[in-house]
């Protein structure tokens, strides 16, 4: 398990140059000098740590609303720590109001930016003795969720970003999604932190997510007053093969085949947000409850 927290440059300089240093200078090869430059103590810091709180992942976004510094020690890449601390960096990015923000990718890491949104601008260019590209997303308009590793990522944001409110709409839990560590961990926090949080979960096929021994179930059983579930039982909302989360923080996914990753989604979505979250309160109402989930015995 890791953690991802906003960084103080003077009080984090250690940890943050104890990362970098190891990715860009020591296995990049990158100069010293041209690793450490003016704008770190004008940036903000993300800091991805382990669970003995040690650094293993940096970032910073820069008053150029620029995001860069991107670094994941060897041993923990492929494990969704560059995910969550692009997310974290987004969250402050529009948290400032910005309506995008830029970044220059190294060319193998082109292809993680764009499932995040990042679009390409311009050619290819050498930096740090480094191929590299230009990429920017807009803040303000939905991003393509097109593969697993965008799906996972999103979603764990998504809850992070939630207030009060989740609600979930899926066919049987959605296995590679609702049953990733890193989703049912963001799940988990929100359900045992704050007062009033609740996340309601529709079904489609509650009896294949019982079968299956869905691990959100667990926490849901272990956690009754948090999470509620029902399964849609009116023939006109089981003809509705369409996904969705949502929460009361203008945050959405939505896949109009629940069954695949493909959808839109954005975390600062609010016009869409309410309307699926309008769209799901009715068909909550007309659903059977599912009690029988309640002691599974796992």
């Amino acid at each position: 398990m890791f953690r991802i927290r906003s960084a103080d440059h003077a009080a984090d300089f250690s940890a943050l140059r104890s990362v970098r240093e190891v990715v860009f200078v020591e296995e990049q090869q990158v100069p010293r000098e041209i690793e450490l430059d003016a704008l770190d103590a004008q940036s903000r810091h993300v800091i991805a740590e382990d669970a003995e709180g040690r650094p293993i992942g940096t970032g910073r976004l820069t008053p150029e609303r620029k995001i860069g510094r991107m670094a994941v020690l060897r041993g923990w890449r492929g494990r969704g720590v560059g995910a969550a601390m692009l997310h974290a960096l987004l969250r402050q990015a529009r948290g400032a109001g910005w309506e995008s923000v830029c970044l220059h990718a190294q060319a193998n890491a082109v292809a993680f930016y764009r499932r995040h949104g990042f679009a390409a601008v311009g050619e290819r260019f050498m930096e740090a003795g480094i191929e590299h590209q230009a990429m920017r997303l807009r803040l303000d308009r939905p991003v393509a969720i097109e593969d697993r590793e965008a799906a996972v990522a999103l979603t764990v944001a998504l809850v992070q970003d939630a207030r009060r409110r989740l609600v979930i709409r899926s066919r049987e839990l959605d296995p590679g999604l609702l049953d990733d560590g890193q989703v049912l961990e963001a799940l988990r926090t929100f359900g045992t932190t704050g007062r009033g949080n609740e996340v309601h979960v529709l079904l489609h096929d509650a009896a294949a997510a019982q079968r299956a021994h869905a691990p959100l179930l667990v926490l849901a059983q272990r956690l009754p007053s948090v999470f509620a579930l029902r399964e849609v039982d009116d023939p006109v909302d089981r003809n509705d093969a369409s996904a969705c989360i949502a929460s009361d923080a203008g945050g959405y996914y939505h896949r109009p085949l629940g069954q695949r990753f493909d959808g839109e989604a954005a975390l600062a979505g609010a016009p869409r947000a309410r309307q699926l979250l309008e769209a799901f309160d009715p068909v909550w109402q007309r659903s059977r409850p599912c009690s029988e989930l309640r002691a599974l015995g796992l």
